[in-house]
């Protein structure tokens, strides 16, 4: 039987924190590869913006498969094993690059390669991490784990990018994949720590089929009146989220940003986070549950149009690109805690994987899309303006929360009171 903790409690949660630790272990060095990645392909062989479209589709693509067909899997698993698993082979894969560019045999196919299997391991990761954390620390104490959860990524937010500029501008780009492929494994062996024996919440008597999987999360899903517009939501925005894999190439080459200054400008974005993660159970407080998430989605959608908007010189255009950073990456992360805790709170456990395994594939889908898209309009019209259009679209996730039942819920409700329509 769990004993209830008092608020805050989870810092003597002795479990939890070694789930944490290994988090914010590997959520540092994976902003160092995300950084890494681009400014490798923009730096060294001088990618287009449609190489660039061609490079972010095919890294989300896997995960759009793992998303189809790791709902059940998870749900039918150890969640812990999934977390370690995933660990050991993104460092595996991520070390390929530093010994491929040690032997001189380094070349754009082996990091789309790197990038599209280390993707598809990080969605598998995040479906069992989101379905194992209500069975480790309870559902009162969600918007609690969450948070902690997301400040220490806003951490790693502010530090990674930055680390990751100075890396790939002093050193090499390699180099810095590689301190992030020894990141996993310490998660690996953090997570390896925890105690807490786990049971596995779907039969493995059931069925298994990865239609009947997708069609048990999709269930959940619309079958609730209120995870319903967070998943368009979740599935939206990466529509026109995937086009700013062109902020790259925008700071470098029409704002003349170095790599440093982008590293760091993107790390503001993390202390905007950090802020988010801070004020998201006080927001939800002061506003209700339901219109904060409402608010802060059109708040954060409001900051990022200063991204195409950006111009004069080197240092008026990196305010204004840090101005977007924190002030969209605050707000939207009060949006996403609150989101997942409401998601976390209101289906039951067994489901937790199938329906993260839904969502997953759905914004994997529209990320591929609006990768495409993105890199063969900017071809045509330009990137700020394309970045342009992708500021404007980020306004229809707030547009689909403000039309629905979440705008009038106060606080995280009763689960077995919101599953009918």
């Amino acid at each position: 039987m769990r004993i209830p903790m008092a608020r805050g409690a989870l810092w003597s949660h002795a479990d939890f924190l070694r789930l944490w630790s290994a988090q914010s272990v590997s959520a540092f060095g994976a902003r160092i590869t995300r950084t890494c990645l681009p400014l490798a392909a923009v730096l060294t062989i001088h990618a287009s913006p449609a190489s660039l479209g061609l490079l972010t589709a095919l890294a989300l693509g896997p995960g759009t498969i793992v998303g189809l067909f790791a709902g059940g899997f998870v749900d039918r698993s150890r969640r812990r094993r999934i977390l370690i698993a995933s660990d050991l082979l993104r460092a595996a894969i991520l070390l390929t690059v530093p010994i491929a560019a040690w032997l001189h045999m380094l070349a754009m196919p082996q990091l789309i390669l790197v990038a599209a299997i280390a993707g598809g391991l990080s969605v598998l990761f995040d479906i069992a991490d989101h379905a194992y954390l209500p069975s480790l620390i309870g559902k009162e104490h969600l918007i609690e784990g969450n948070t902690k959860l997301n400040v220490t990524d806003s951490v790693a937010e502010i530090g990674g990018p930055a680390l990751a500029g100075v890396l790939v501008q002093l050193l090499t780009a390699p180099i810095a994949i590689a301190a992030n492929a020894v990141t996993y494994v310490v998660s690996a062996l953090f997570l390896s720590q925890i105690a807490a024996q786990e049971n596995v919440a779907a039969s493995t008597a059931e069925g298994v089929s990865w239609r009947r999987d997708l069609s048990t999360g999709t269930a959940a899903i619309f079958r609730n009146r209120l995870v319903q517009p967070l998943f368009w939501m979740e599935a939206t925005t990466p529509l026109f989220g995937s086009f700013f894999m062109l902020y790259v190439p925008f700071a470098i080459r029409d704002l003349h940003l170095t790599p440093t200054m982008l590293g760091i400008t993107i790390g503001v974005g993390g202390i905007g986070a950090m802020v988010g993660a801070a004020i998201a159970a006080p927001v939800s407080r002061w506003l209700g549950l339901g219109p904060a998430i409402v608010a802060t989605s059109f708040g954060g959608s409001a900051f990022t149009m200063l991204v195409p908007l950006a111009s004069g010189t080197p240092a008026m255009a990196t305010a204004m690109l840090m101005a977007a950073q924190f002030g969209g990456d605050a707000l939207l992360v009060v949006a996403i805690i609150l989101g997942s805790s409401l998601r976390q709170t209101v289906l039951p456990n067994e489901v937790l994987g199938r329906v993260a395994a839904v969502f997953k594939a759905a914004g994997g889908l529209c990320g591929v899309t609006g990768a495409l898209a993105g890199g063969a309009i900017a071809g045509v019209v330009g990137v700020r303006e394309t970045l342009l259009i992708a500021a404007i679209g980020y306004f229809l996730a707030p547009v689909i929360a403000l039309l629905s039942p979440l705008k009038a819920l106060k606080s995280l409700p009763n689960s077995d009171a919101t599953r009918a329509h």
